[in-house]
């Protein structure tokens, strides 16, 4: 029997397919035993009645722009994509 080859390639975003873009300014996260959701909201400045109900109930609702479940084993490489890219970034102001 042979052995079976190994193939070394590069994942890249195919942005032809969506080329939209959705901004949110905030990320709640929970998880599972086997998996981590992300939900990506947008939080707009509060009026003056949003604050005063939010002082009631201790409660801002902010639209959920975007809802990505990871499985578990994604995680870490993600941890270490966006610590890379922070220090990256930081370095470069």
């Amino acid at each position: 029997m042979s052995e079976p080859k190994q193939i070394n390639f590069t994942i890249v975003p195919d942005d032809e397919q969506h080329p939209w873009r959705t901004y949110a300014n905030f990320c709640a996260i929970s998880h599972t035993p086997f998996d981590f959701t992300l939900s990506f909201c947008e939080v707009q400045p509060l009026s003056p009645r949003d604050i005063e109900a939010a002082e009631a109930d201790h409660l801002v609702k902010a639209p959920v722009r975007a809802k990505i479940v990871l499985p578990l084993q994604v995680v870490p490489n993600l941890i270490a994509a966006l610590q890379e890219h922070m220090k990256v970034f930081s370095e470069s102001t």
